[in-house]
């Protein structure tokens, strides 16, 4: 369990065991029909207290009682958590238009432009348009198979870095991360960037993506994440990564046009915005999503309760 996660319950403790009586003198009288088995829930913070050490592991073992579709409270946000492979293909295949949309979760929406990416967008015409984006024009096989060179570039000097330590001790996984990143950096950006110039930005997105929000979980508590200062620091994260994508997006148009193998996917989705070729008008905060996105793959964030898709009503 989080350590943020344990000092909200402690300090919520004489509130949770007045809300337990309260529950007692005056039981619910609500049907609930047809709902998947269900652990004992505490009033307000519901499951959450199930979730340690890790929420895999947790979810793994109540699976093993309650069986493969089970129904958890996620503080006030009820949860159906499939636990077989038939499960999941019902949700993502089956059922994949009634399982598609997001819910908007306040930290994420500060970081990611009002979620205007396609990662934590909700689904509709313009989620549409931007995946149809990435599928054609970022992603396809032309164009992925254009990057060769860099790809095949990266990997020599990965090469050359080992054959140049003299048989001494090397990082291989720290080398393996550089290339990585490195590949990335040049297919999206253009040039590769020192992990210093978007690390502390990185790394800050990477902690609040991860941290513990009460409001996702209990709205009308939402207060208590801004007196956390999680709000302020959201806030400030934001405008540090805008300066920084902007910048990104300034030194793409200054540049002369580059050749068709040579396009980065900033090069594209300005080329998108400038011509209109789409159709659809790609707005300048949609370009800084994506680039902010790509950005975060080059980091591994540590694992995290964050409710990602939920069914429409």
């Amino acid at each position: 369990m989080s350590f943020n996660l344990q000092v909200f319950l402690f300090s919520s403790f004489p509130l949770l065991l007045v809300l337990l009586l309260l529950k007692s003198f005056y039981p619910s009288s609500k049907s609930h029909k047809n709902l998947p088995p269900s652990p004992p829930k505490l009033p307000l913070i519901g499951n959450l207290h199930q979730m340690a050490p890790g929420p895999h592991r947790a979810l793994q073992s109540m699976a093993q009682t309650y069986g493969p579709i089970m129904l958890l409270h996620f503080g006030t946000v009820p949860v159906v958590i499939f636990s077989t492979v038939e499960g999941a293909k019902e949700i993502m295949k089956t059922h994949d238009v009634v399982f598609s949309n997001r819910p908007f979760l306040d930290i994420v929406g500060r970081l990611t432009y009002d979620a205007g990416d396609i990662v934590f967008a909700s689904s509709g015409e313009q989620w549409r348009q931007m995946k149809s984006i990435s599928v054609l024009h970022l992603l396809s096989k032309q164009r992925v198979q254009s990057y060769q060179q860099v790809r095949e570039d990266e990997t020599v000097l990965m090469i050359r870095t080992i054959q140049q330590a003299n048989e001494s001790v090397i990082n291989l996984s720290e080398l393996i991360n550089t290339l990585t990143n490195n590949v990335i950096s040049r297919v999206a950006l253009g040039r590769t960037y020192e992990r210093n110039e978007v690390k502390a930005i990185l790394d800050g997105i990477v902690e609040l993506l991860a941290s513990f929000s009460v409001g996702n979980y209990i709205p009308w508590l939402g207060w208590i994440d801004k007196l956390r200062g999680l709000h302020r620091r959201a806030d400030e994260l934001a405008k540090d990564q805008d300066d920084f994508v902007e910048g990104v997006l300034k030194e793409h148009e200054k540049k002369k046009e580059s050749s068709v193998e040579r396009k980065d996917l900033v090069d594209i989705l300005l080329e998108i915005q400038r011509d209109n070729s789409t159709g659809f008008q790609l707005e300048r905060y949609m370009i800084k999503a994506i680039i902010m996105v790509t950005c975060l793959s080059f980091e591994s964030p540590p694992p995290s309760i964050i409710p990602m898709r939920t069914a429409r009503t």
